[in-house]
């Protein structure tokens, strides 16, 4: 009687074990299934060099989605009144695998000095937030 009592209990601990089996190899199949979306840039840093104080200079960040779902710029955020952004498509608007947008950074060189600015993008993709920077040296301009 003991010893049916006990291969009940082994099946039932089988049957525990390999329910438990699965839930993890499950849970480790689904971590590794990453199809978020993702954007690869070009570029991340343009540095414009040596520019003409009173002339504002742009610079075209271009990036594709190359990951499996749509990519959403939910904000293009500058630190500072100087550097204004423009993104296409316009945020919010989903970008589908394997095709491009961009994102054009406007610097006004009011002041002669060096400068280092940058954006930070947020969106729905594996990485959530990117930083794009623009650098470069501003010079008075002749006659001035």
């Amino acid at each position: 009687m003991k010893y049916i009592y006990l291969n009940k209990q082994f099946k039932d601990m089988k049957k525990i074990l390999l329910l438990c089996s699965v839930v993890i190899g499950f849970v480790v199949f689904s971590a590794m299934q990453d199809n978020k979306a993702e954007f690869k840039f070009v570029e991340e840093t343009h540095d414009f060099g040596k520019i003409t104080q009173g002339k504002p200079v742009s610079y075209t960040f271009k990036y594709t989605n190359v990951g499996d779902e749509p990519l959403i710029i939910t904000a293009v955020e500058s630190t500072c009144g100087c550097t204004v952004p423009n993104v296409e498509p316009k945020q919010g608007t989903p970008v589908k695998k394997g095709e491009s947008g961009s994102i054009t950074l406007t610097y006004n060189a009011a002041v002669a000095a060096p400068f280092n600015k940058f954006v930070k993008v947020t969106s729905n993709s594996k990485t959530p937030t990117k930083m794009l920077y623009i650098k470069g040296e501003v010079v008075a301009a002749v006659g001035k």
